[in-house]
């Protein structure tokens, strides 16, 4: 472990071009659950499965369903950003971070003063009004009861996140693409790398120093330059 933080200190020391690909194991540390760990949504009981109910179907179908466990679930917004968010924000700050793609909708990367972040997800944070496209913010959603509706018009709000069924927005996907194909140091961390598109993201990398950092197993270790298991937290705190 001592000899591969040495390794990625002396990386990020030497390098003006860092960008950061995270999911949710980021924000676990600031007490959030993700899906796939023992502790997270997956493992808990409910009249469906997460996955179901966060499909574009069951929101059309089933939409005070689906937001009875959205602002019971989904909607942390006490949540604080952790000592990784706040590596990464001192490290845009410095000019050595160029981008984060983040697979998390918690927005905890620009709590945390992050400006270039590539939420490939969607965020919480933004709510849209699907009659005017009217805008609210993650706390309207939360205070609101049942199906939320615009104050404007009385049209249906829904939460700018991506579902399972829907595509990622093409600009962030593009955005993130690039950002990373252009990297010279590509650090991943916090996620399992099983979620598609998101995780084809990393075959655009063309570098020689890609840094997996994760508590388990990943489909992409063997590829790494750099592998550190551990929580992603505690390292970021010695960087």
């Amino acid at each position: 472990m001592t000899e591969a933080l040495n390794m990625l200190k002396k990386w990020v020391s030497e390098s003006d071009n860092i960008v950061f690909f995270g999911g949710a194991g980021v924000s676990t540390e600031s007490g959030i659950p993700d899906f796939r760990s023992v502790d997270g949504l997956y493992h808990q009981q409910y009249d469906y499965p997460p996955e179901t109910i966060l499909s574009h179907t069951f929101y059309r179908q089933k939409t005070a369903e689906f937001y009875r466990f959205y602002r019971a679930k989904m909607l942390a917004l006490d949540a604080k950003p952790n000592a990784a968010h706040q590596k990464l924000a001192q490290w845009e700050q410095e000019g050595k971070l160029q981008a984060i793609i983040t697979q998390n909708i918690d927005g905890l990367h620009q709590a945390a003063g992050s400006k270039k972040v590539y939420e490939l997800h969607g965020s919480v944070h933004r709510n849209y009004c699907e009659r005017c496209h009217a805008l609210y913010d993650a706390r309207y959603i939360l205070t609101s009861e049942g199906i939320p509706v615009c104050e404007k018009c009385g049209g249906s709000v829904k939460p700018d996140v991506v579902l399972y069924e829907e595509g990622l927005d093409m600009a962030t996907l593009q955005g993130a693409t690039s950002a990373i194909r252009h990297a010279d140091v590509l650090i991943i961390g916090g996620t399992s790398l099983t979620v598609y598109p998101a995780a084809g993201l990393i075959d655009y990398y063309q570098g020689s120093k890609l840094v997996l950092i994760n508590k388990s197993v990943t489909p992409m270790d063997s590829k790494a330059d750099l592998l550190i298991q551990g929580s992603i937290g505690e390292i970021f705190s010695q960087l």
